[in-house]
């Protein structure tokens, strides 16, 4: 199966950290030129060396629209054929909050999420889409989360609300866009010590959390950023072709 992803141009969002930094290295280290966006500029320049000569960081906020139309615009302009060749939307997360009963929810908590974990990915989806159109095919990748298809560990409504909204994008945009080439599925990870939020919330289960997760898993272990990367790499690649509207979990079997 060829990963070979030389002069591509991939866009990863999210990937001061975690997941988007692993899956921006992995498509660099393929060949392809990385545009790696973040709202946290210190975590980008972090990433930025694994990204070799050919990659480029940019400080984007993908909840505004039009500072994501001008990342897409900059990434077309230097492409070859004027297009964006893959997109993964892996901006989101929980922004800090934590689990709380349902009457303590104000609007800005609710909606914040939806905005980075939602709506981000939709203007980036919106952005690319007329490149892709224009040169016959491309690839979008979303990664949601085992809260999209089930309930959050964390107890946020919003965060299992609006993941799971975006499989339900995934879908509609599969139908919208094959027509032209275009194939758009979702990797639906599993717990993963990626961040500092994980980490926080890995420590607060304490010894006995611990066990009760790593039960419940089929393979008795947590995965690592490199396990989600792959999956996105073969989404993204010629072997997934014909594959298109779906969600992969990857989460040690559940």
């Amino acid at each position: 199966m060829s990963q070979d992803f030389a002069g591509r141009t991939v866009i990863v969002t999210g990937a001061a950290h975690g997941f988007g930094r692993a899956i921006a290295a992995a498509f660099a280290a393929r060949g392809a030129r990385v545009w790696a966006c973040d709202r946290q500029a210190e975590g980008l320049a972090e990433t930025a060396p694994l990204l070799g000569p050919n990659g480029a960081v940019r400080t984007v906020d993908i909840t505004d629209r039009a500072a994501v139309q001008a990342l897409v615009a900059e990434a077309e302009a230097a492409s070859a054929d004027g297009a964006v060749d893959v997109l993964v939307n892996n901006a989101g997360g929980v922004l800090g909050q934590v689990g709380r009963p349902i009457e303590e929810i104000d609007a800005a908590a609710w909606q914040s999420i939806f905005d980075v974990n939602l709506s981000g990915a939709f203007w980036c989806a919106q952005a690319v889409a007329p490149g892709m159109k224009r040169r016959g095919g491309g690839r979008i990748v979303n990664i949601s989360s085992g809260a999209g298809l089930g309930v959050s560990l964390t107890g946020i409504q919003a965060y299992a609300s609006a993941k799971a909204g975006q499989i339900g994008l995934t879908r509609q945009l599969a139908h919208e866009l094959g027509a032209w080439g275009i194939t758009v599925n979702n990797v639906a990870p599993g717990f993963v010590r990626s961040n500092p939020t994980t980490e926080r919330q890995w420590e607060a289960m304490g010894e006995a959390g611990q066990a009760r997760l790593l039960g419940a898993i089929a393979l008795h272990r947590l995965g690592t950023v490199d396990d989600i990367a792959a999956a996105v790499l073969f989404f993204a690649s010629e072997s997934a072709g014909w594959i298109s509207g779906q969600v992969l979990s990857v989460d040690g079997g559940k």
